[in-house]
């Protein structure tokens, strides 16, 4: 078995659930890594920076690859099955959202930091979906991600296994079931 395939990615559009449903996988002592686009912008904004989607995409999108690599990285140190909220292919997937090119860099790494070929993506889901001051997207915003997301990890050779609109707790049975 290949390392990457202990690895998990839950992607999907904003504010359809993934955080949530990658804590209560850690709450039940599995491994998770965090996300970066909310880590970033607030890191961003305490030191004034500019690498926010609002300001600097492109920017943006190179950090978030440089946290994503880490990530991966941090989680072949993890035994077990690893948890990713995102990963690699989600820059690739943000930057045709947005509508810039994507350099030759970011895709070899989308090509080369893999993940298990299953990968988990959460629909969007309008009665779950909020706003706050790192989440400024629109539901039609979300909706478009959401594609973004679906013909990137597809693209890159990924299943995609759409998550319900059930519980968390529904929600982490329906993954580990499909773990196993």
């Amino acid at each position: 078995m290949h390392q990457h395939e202990r690895f998990f990615v839950i992607t999907g559009g904003p504010g359809s659930g993934k955080s949530t449903l990658i804590k209560a996988l850690v709450a039940r002592g599995l491994h998770g890594m965090p996300e970066a686009g909310r880590a970033i912008i607030q890191d961003q904004v305490a030191i004034g920076g500019s690498a926010l989607p609002w300001d600097d995409r492109l920017g943006f999108a190179e950090l978030m690859l440089g946290w994503e690599l880490r990530s991966h990285r941090e989680a072949r140190e993890r035994a077990g099955p690893v948890f990713f909220d995102r990963g690699v292919p989600d820059v690739v997937g943000y930057l045709t959202l947005c509508s810039l090119a994507v350099p030759s860099h970011v895709q070899r790494a989308a090509g080369a930091f893999r993940y298990n070929r299953q990968v988990f993506i959460a629909p969007p889901w309008p009665e779950i979906f909020g706003q706050d001051a790192e989440r400024k997207q629109s539901p039609d915003e979300a909706q478009a991600t959401y594609e973004a997301m679906v013909g990137t990890y597809s693209e890159y050779g990924y299943e995609l296994t759409h998550l319900p609109h059930t519980s968390v707790e529904e929600r982490t049975r329906f993954i580990l079931a499909r773990i196993q």
